[in-house]
């Protein structure tokens, strides 16, 4: 029996691609950015991920998602650029009604993550990126080698992916986990299957052998958890190294690993977990207070900017208000924040996680 309920809902992406999105557990919102190979109704059972969500449901209101093509969402797409799997994660947070939130990205989900960070600081209070890459096979200076060898896997793929014979399917196993036990990696292999169909995989291959986030790291404002097995032989550790490296203060955590992803069973996933427990605030902490979570979207962009020090002139130019109503909308904030003036405001603001995040520009 499943220790947590998920409800399956879902949101339709800028270009009209519907993507299914599951919410389990409570407490701070956790959103794992999607990647290839996972169904909402599949992955929550098996021995691979079901450790994980439900540890993680254990402590967050957790929210994922089945990228384009994949899983329970629309599986007749052709873009998969960095641009439209950040579309779909944009979607899937306004359909939930998710103003702030912290970010869980694994694999390719690390790129969509850090994309969406950088490109909307004032949502997302704490990042958290597991074996996640920032460039693609092909940006990272292939050799001609490489190149012939994803165009020949990507070729097998149409040829076996779909087969009844898992053992085309096994090999990928074997590269993603290689200590897998053997229910594990019977589990992954039926994954693969019914994540998407072999034509997706192969464009899903190529697609994400381009991702290029690798200038945006820098863009990052949010605190930030960086996790790589040492031995993962999908994403090097030299990748994982690099967008530690190009975020602000970012903490780097090696874990003692040859899988992509820690499995249960091994210290590196019992290791990761707490490591992620403890990075992240929890359902009793400061993030989760009731006051903030019934402030407006509005007064929480207020809250932000008084977080940084703003006064109401700066805060009227960044959202394109008159300062009467940057002053109504403070004493509103004041009221449901329990507080009597403007240094009180400022350090529960703070506390609560405000304030962290790249200055925005004011509106025109």
């Amino acid at each position: 029996m499943k220790a947590f309920r998920q409800q399956i809902r879902f949101a339709t992406a800028a270009d009209g691609v519907k993507i299914a999105f599951a919410e389990s557990g409570k407490g701070l919102p956790l959103v794992r950015a999607g990647h290839w190979m996972t169904h909402l109704e599949w992955d929550w059972q098996t021995p691979v991920w079901g450790p994980w969500l439900e540890s993680l449901s254990g402590r967050h209101h957790l929210l994922r998602y089945d990228s384009r093509g994949c899983g329970l969402s629309d599986r007749n797409v052709a873009a998969v650029t960095l641009d439209d799997l950040v579309s779909d994660l944009e979607a899937v947070v306004d359909a939930a009604g998710l103003d702030r939130f912290a970010l869980f990205g694994a694999s390719h989900g690390g790129a969509v993550s850090i994309a969406y960070a950088a490109r909307h600081p004032e949502r997302v209070t704490h990042m958290v990126l597991l074996d996640a890459l920032a460039r693609g096979r092909l940006v990272r200076n292939p050799s001609a080698s490489e190149r012939n060898m994803l165009a020949a896997t990507v070729r097998l793929v149409l040829l076996g992916w779909g087969q009844d014979n898992a053992a085309f399917r096994q090999m990928f196993t074997t590269q993603f986990f290689p200590n897998a036990s053997r229910e594990q990696a019977d589990a992954f292999n039926q994954l693969q299957r019914l994540s998407c169909t072999p034509e997706h995989a192969g464009r899903l291959m190529l697609g994400f052998a381009v991702l290029d986030a690798s200038a945006l790291p820098a863009k990052v404002r949010c605190p930030t958890l960086v996790l790589h097995c040492v031995g993962d032989a999908r994403v090097p550790f030299d990748e994982g190294r690099l967008i530690a490296s190009g975020i602000h203060n970012a903490r780097f955590e090696p874990l003692d690993s040859m899988n992509h992803i820690p499995l249960s069973g091994e210290p590196a996933f019992e290791e990761a977990l707490a490591l992620i427990h403890d990075f992240l605030p929890s359902a009793q902490g400061p993030m989760a207070g009731k006051a903030f979570e019934h402030l407006t979207r509005r007064e929480r962009e207020v809250v932000e900017l008084l977080a940084r020090g703003c006064d109401n002139a700066q805060i009227g130019a960044h959202l394109g208000l008159a300062e009467k109503t940057v002053r109504n909308n403070i004493s509103v904030v004041f009221d449901k924040l329990g507080v009597e003036n403007r240094a009180q405001a400022i350090v529960r603001a703070r506390d609560a996680g405000f304030g962290h995040a790249a200055e925005p520009a004011p509106h025109p």
